[in-house]
């Protein structure tokens, strides 16, 4: 296809290596990032950096016809949302990667579609391993012409680019998918404890774990590490906690019941009042483990079974 001349904003953990990919694969990328040290790491892998000024990041917007962004929060987005619908141009497409809730998603699309730019929702499924490899899913929701035209850069990211809907789908795939990776988790910190407490050593516990039906993909991925009792973030604890308060506050809106959410919810609290929110979420399981040896119930506590 022919190069793409694109602004990328928010250069951090997940937008560095998706920018890089697309410059690797020709197109014309300039990059932004507030945080001083981000910047310099992006011009270190060739990128050029517009700023650190506001006057410059709104002369890179009013110049743009496609522009990128990786942010941290809803607060975020809707400032971007606000610097494309004053002064972004007319006719350009932004294309956001952010895990951000569907409402705010809602408000800053309906923002710069006055101004005539289409809001392409595009988050991504994978962590900064699989960002740095291009493994990444793209769940894109928003008008499907622009879709259409940006999916040859989406798949400089990873083999797969699912589109699912002309709104604020792709948000909603992004928290359903991440409500399973957290559901994950706390199921096993739950479940390595039990048979852990029943006598099973680490190491076979885990090969019992990796041989059965339960082994999905993301348990495979994170064994290696989780066998060595290995917490270095590729997720933390407080980034997740981050996302299932957006699950929460979603499945609130729509009269969902969340019970696994909630669950997870408190086993991240515990983890972070361990002093573990900085370490990857599934430190969780350390958490499960350590209060093993503090028991809280008794047998005689558990509900009694259903009879219906």
């Amino acid at each position: 296809m022919t190069p793409a001349t694109l602004l990328f904003l928010g250069l951090g953990k997940m937008g560095l290596p998706m920018a890089v990919h697309l410059h690797a694969a020709g197109h014309r990328v300039t990059g932004h990032d507030p945080a001083p040290e981000r910047a310099a790491m992006a011009r270190e892998r060739g990128l050029p950096i517009v700023g650190p000024g506001a006057d410059e990041v709104a002369l890179a917007l009013a110049d743009a016809p496609l522009v990128f962004s990786s942010l941290p929060d809803d607060a975020a987005l809707l400032a971007v949302a606000e610097q494309l619908a004053g002064g972004g141009r007319a006719g350009a497409t932004w294309v956001d990667t952010s895990t951000v809730s569907p409402e705010a998603s809602r408000r800053a699309a309906e923002r710069v579609s006055a101004r005539g730019i289409a809001a392409l929702r595009c988050p991504v499924s994978g962590n900064n391993v699989m960002a740095e490899r291009a493994q990444l899913t793209v769940f894109a929701s928003g008008p499907r012409a622009a879709f259409d035209a940006v999916q040859p850069l989406l798949a400089c990211w990873g083999p797969q680019q699912l589109y699912v809907g002309a709104h604020d789908e792709a948000r909603f795939a992004k928290l359903a998918v991440n409500l399973l990776i957290v559901g994950t988790s706390t199921m096993l910190a739950e479940a390595l404890t039990l048979g852990e407490r029943g006598g099973l050593d680490w190491p076979t516990l885990w090969q019992v774990v990796e041989s059965s039906a339960a082994a999905s993909p993301i348990v495979k991925a994170k064994a290696p590490a989780l066998r060595a009792h290995d917490y270095t973030p590729t997720f933390t604890v407080e980034q997740m906690r981050k996302d299932v308060s957006l699950i929460r506050m979603a499945a609130m809106s729509l009269g969902v019941a969340t019970p696994v959410a909630d669950v997870a919810a408190a086993a991240l609290a515990r983890a972070a009042a361990a002093g573990a929110a900085g370490e990857d979420y599934a430190v969780v399981i350390r958490t499960a483990r350590d209060r093993a040896s503090r028991p809280t119930h008794s047998p005689d506590d558990l509900p009694p079974e259903s009879t219906e």
